[in-house]
């Protein structure tokens, strides 16, 4: 069983208090974690005010060739793992085991990562709309005749972060570059992929005191996100409520993603199937980008039968299969308890599970001591259904027929949304819509992201504000 400690910005700490993580499938431990207290958290950030200070005396084009050999590392160099040391392959594979996310999943996320790792240049121009990277050494910049200037919000970024999808660590991962130390609390079940990338850093030269790995408890969480400066969060609607009007937490929750056709394309709704199924069922559903409703001005029915017969045949596989489709559920209770919640739903009259309908048979699998939950497509007669605006942890979506004229006043708060129409009238609206964060015009899946562009927030605007700054003219010598 491997022991990972906690890494208090350049000491290796064990704890007596550990939290033991298991094999989804079999039940056998995999690791124990050590946990740190608030206290230790506090005392912690405490030196965060020097740390920065270093950090930021390093020149930035230093940092990024870091970010290059970190992402060589991280794909493809044995690291300490604890007191282990781990092949990419065997990270995956404990990744796989204490998540329940299938492990062709959880390759693929990972190399998101490693993506991001690599082209950490192409990101932060993005993030910074351009902005000359020795800028982040200056403080500011001159461009055009103007000057632009800005000064960090934080000694330390704080991320407390969730364990359904190691994807999500490409949202933290351009921190360092921008000269802000990074304090991370992994999930539970995934410990794996914060620390990995953590060590990648370390081997490729960052300073070990800029870096803090520190698993804690919810009363930890909570002492993070009041203490640093910035963080982000990850949750759902009710966990993440506490934050939602503090500017100091980025919030990643429930997306709310969405599939909208116009009515020049309405009719042609096949031609879209399989980009429908992608944005609904990729990463096993689990993505807060992954389409939860598809909205139609017409043939809402045929177009939810055509999906469902598209995913009635997928099935529950071993999580190492390479062709599994969709993850289990490492705790069985969240999948009943999910279940309950769309059995309960289909009991308010104007909705129907048209996926059960085709496949026949129960959409919730149990399997010894693990549970799936089948692909569901409910077709829903209103938005006003308790099941028209839901988002669950593996592929569902409601279907629902809705004007055009009216649609984007009814479809809420929207992180991505693909808009499937060449109508020029409906492209503008779309562009003005504020409830839609992520816009993709024609057939882009709503779970594509380019990584230069913000996802749910800007991180470099998160770590730094603009302000005002004049140099007076020097005066001559001997004057």
């Amino acid at each position: 069983m491997i022991q990972i400690p906690a890494l208090r910005f350049g000491k290796v700490y064990t704890s007596m208090d550990k939290a033991t993580l298991v094999h989804h499938a079999t039940g056998e431990p995999v690791a124990e974690v050590s946990q740190v207290t608030g206290s230790m958290i506090a005392r912690d950030l405490g030196q965060m005010e020097r740390a920065h200070r270093q950090l930021a005396a390093i020149p930035v084009r230093d940092i990024l060739a870091m970010y290059k050999k970190a992402a060589d590392y991280f794909l493809n160099a044995t690291l300490p793992c604890g007191d282990a040391e781990l092949t990419f392959d065997e990270y995956v594979r404990n990744l796989s085991a204490t998540t329940g996310s299938a492990m062709v999943f959880c390759d693929r996320n990972a190399r998101k990562v490693q993506y991001v790792l690599a082209n950490i240049e192409e990101v932060i121009a993005g993030l910074t709309r351009g902005l000359p990277v020795e800028a982040l050494d200056t403080g500011y910049t001159t461009s055009t005749g103007r000057m632009q200037a800005f000064y960090p919000t934080t000694d330390v970024f704080g991320a407390v972060l969730p364990s359904n999808s190691p994807g999500v660590h490409s949202l933290w991962v351009p921190t360092l570059a921008f000269k802000i130390p990074l304090l991370l609390k992994p999930g539970r079940e995934e410990p794996w992929t914060p620390y990995r990338v953590l060590q990648a850093f370390i081997k490729a030269g960052v300073p070990q005191n800029v870096l803090g790995f520190l698993p804690t408890d919810h009363a930890g969480s909570a002492d993070i996100l009041r203490l640093c400066g910035r963080s982000m969060a990850f949750g759902d609607d009710r966990s993440m409520a506490p934050y939602k009007n503090d500017h100091r937490v980025e919030i990643h929750g429930t997306g709310y993603s969405k599939m909208i056709f116009g009515e020049d394309q309405a009719d042609s709704w096949e031609k879209y199937a399989d980009l429908l199924v992608e944005s609904i069922a990729a990463n096993g559903g689990r993505a807060c980008v992954n389409a939860s409703a598809v909205w139609t001005p017409r043939n809402a029915d045929a177009l939810a039968l055509g999906l469902a017969k598209k995913l009635a045949g997928v099935k529950p596989r071993a999580w190492d299969d390479p062709a599994a489709e969709i993850s289990a559920f490492a705790k069985p209770e969240v999948a009943e308890a999910i279940n309950g919640m769309i059995e309960e739903g289909l009991k308010t009259p104007g909705a129907r599970d048209v996926t059960q309908e085709v496949r026949g048979t129960p959409r919730l699998v149990k399997e010894g001591r693990i549970a799936y939950l089948l692909p569901t497509i409910v077709r829903c007669d209103s938005p006003d259904h308790p099941l028209a605006n839901k988002e669950f942890l593996f592929p569902y979506a409601s279907v629902i027929e809705y004007p055009q004229a009216d649609v984007l006043k009814r479809i809420g708060y929207t992180l991505a949304a693909t808009a499937l129409t060449d109508d020029t009238g409906f492209i503008a609206e779309c562009m003005a819509c504020a409830n839609i964060e992520r816009l993709n015009i024609g057939p882009l899946p709503t779970n594509r992201l380019t990584w230069d562009q913000p996802h749910e927030g800007n991180l470099f605007t998160h770590l730094y504000k603009q302000r005002a700054l004049q140099h007076a003219p020097r005066a001559a010598a001997g004057v």
